[in-house]
């Protein structure tokens, strides 16, 4: 079962300053152009402690949950938590927490936590996106959400109508974001995207449908990430939500070298989105984007005297 999260924010468009960490003192900053519009995206089951300080010592050092311990320190291993969290998340520290703010350093007493009672993550998401709990949302069944989310409520408006969606990893979401009621494209585990017109959707409905035999409630996150991206290049939206998974489902697993080679790759996603989406691609140079990343943070566990991730 997916666990109890808290969620960190990072909030950084094109024109941000710099910000200062919450231990350090406040300086003012200029004020800014709105971008208008904003990818939102969320990777579940990814603690707080590698967002901020990287590579947890224990468990990158312990074979029972990092098998080949020499590769992966190479890779994500320094002596100073500045250090390890740039190597983990590179774009995310030097780039993005350069231009925008970031919240929940729990080192600092910086909490964001969620309000509802459940452990789980359908509670957590139904707060995120409707700004309120809901005591009757206590698993992760699948069904229908009754409360208005910010996504709907956005395409309801005329200047947003039919420029919102949302692609996503987890199978839940269709009904975290009711699909049925809120006229907005939702794509979610390995469902095909229907109006494939251009030949690379057709190739990523092909490896979904005919490649992939181990299908299980949470899809290959590079694909979400693929479809997500083709549908930025065709359709242009000024909404667009990009839920990730796969951080949850390697933490569940105690592969912790998985989960962090997860969380790598989900900073290259961003870099590639910022570059891509939000820079250079010519086909949408006129559209700027903002990027929201309420980052989901498992709760810590001890398993034979170790914190471990989703065990």
């Amino acid at each position: 079962m997916k666990s109890l999260f808290t969620w960190i924010i990072l909030l950084s468009s094109l024109r941000l300053t710099s910000f200062t960490e919450y231990k350090r003192e406040k300086k003012s900053v200029t004020p800014i152009a709105t971008a208008g519009n904003i990818f939102i995206i969320t990777t579940d089951g990814f603690r707080w402690q590698e967002v901020f300080s990287g590579a947890d010592s224990a468990l990158i050092s312990d074979e029972r949950y990092t098998p080949d311990t020499a590769s992966i320190k190479m890779l994500y291993w320094a002596g100073s938590a500045d250090e390890r969290r740039k190597k983990l998340m590179p774009f995310f520290w030097n780039i993005l927490a350069a231009k925008g703010q970031l919240f929940g350093n729990r080192n600092f007493d910086n909490k964001v936590n969620v309000a509802n009672l459940y452990a789980v993550s359908y509670s957590g998401y139904n707060e995120i996106f409707t700004g309120n709990t809901d005591i009757s949302i206590s698993s992760n069944r699948k069904k229908k959400n009754p409360n208005i989310n910010i996504l709907e409520y956005l395409n309801s408006k005329p200047s947003f109508n039919g420029k919102v969606a949302a692609f996503t990893s987890w199978d839940v979401f269709p009904y975290i974001l009711n699909e049925e009621r809120n006229h907005f494209p939702v794509n979610s585990g390995y469902e095909n995207m229907e109006d494939a017109t251009s030949s690379e959707q057709q190739m990523i409905n092909k490896v979904q449908a005919e490649a992939i035999d181990d299908k299980t409630a949470t899809r290959y996150d590079q694909l979400t990430f693929l479809t997500a991206k083709e549908y930025i290049r065709q359709h242009q939206p000024r909404v667009l939500y990009l839920g990730l998974g796969e951080t949850d489902e390697f933490g569940h697993w105690g592969r912790y070298d998985l989960y962090l080679e997860q969380a790598n790759q989900i900073d290259k996603m961003i870099a590639e989105l910022w570059h891509w989406g939000c820079k250079q691609r010519p086909a949408i140079k006129t559209t700027r984007y903002s990027l929201l990343l309420p980052i989901t943070a498992v709760e810590v566990k001890k398993v034979n005297g170790l914190p471990m991730v989703n065990l």
